[in-house]
């Protein structure tokens, strides 16, 4: 297969291969399965296509990784979306949720030259709208941990709303853009309990987090 031959559901395999990665987790098929909401039969299947095609390889522990080839295009899809999301929530303001949902059905239908256009209309920003670095561009270096690791009382600004959370947690999306829970925003932690749910302060508002949600949002810690 030609290195430039790819649809959109190698894409979309591809893009999710690329997020979980990104998080530091390993891939594997149940977690592909769950995530695409699709059969594990089904993953099974796709995976060996990909794997013959030469997008991924799959290891003998049954985890997945990209190969170069597949790396590239993965980058390209996320680097897509990613500006597509910055430019529908700063500028025609859709809130995060129907940014993410409307990113993905504008995607592929937009050719390269608008995509960078559009980027370049914007200033080409560093990152989506929840802190991750859209593709060729340069991460900035901080020392970041999870909202559930910050100690009672303690300071920290918002940075980072992990992918996971993106694209698992539609629901999350809508609490956190409601309360202003985004990237940059400074928070107090006022309660966490051992399961790793917590209170948190934003602004005047106190915000319920469940473990999920705060293990998934990224902080740089304040001034004490």
């Amino acid at each position: 297969m030609s290195e430039n031959s790819h649809t959109a559901t190698v894409d979309r395999y591809l893009e999710t291969i690329f997020y979980i990665a990104a998080e530091g987790d390993v891939v594997r098929p149940g977690r592909l399965s769950t995530w695409l909401g699709v059969s594990a039969p089904t993953v099974s299947e796709a995976l060996r296509r990909l794997e013959r095609d030469g997008w991924i390889t799959l290891n003998e522990d049954r985890s997945v990784d990209l190969t170069n080839n597949g790396h590239r295009v993965a980058s390209a899809v996320v680097r897509r979306h990613r500006i597509l999301e910055r430019w529908l929530t700063d500028v025609l303001g859709f809130d995060w949720a129907d940014a993410d949902l409307e990113a993905e059905r504008m995607s592929s239908a937009i050719s390269d030259d608008v995509i960078d256009r559009i980027d370049e209309s914007m200033g080409t920003p560093n990152t989506c709208p929840h802190g991750n670095t859209i593709p060729g561009r340069v991460a900035i270096s901080r020392e970041l941990v999870a909202l559930n690791q910050l100690s009672v009382g303690a300071n920290g600004l918002v940075r980072r709303i992990s992918e996971v959370a993106e694209h698992e947690g539609q629901l999350l999306l809508r609490l956190l853009a409601k309360y202003g829970v985004g990237e940059g925003a400074p928070l107090e932690m006022v309660s966490v309990d051992d399961t790793g749910a917590c209170v948190v302060r934003v602004g005047n508002e106190r915000v319920d987090l469940p473990a999920s949600a705060a293990s998934a949002i990224w902080v740089e810690r304040g001034e004490p």
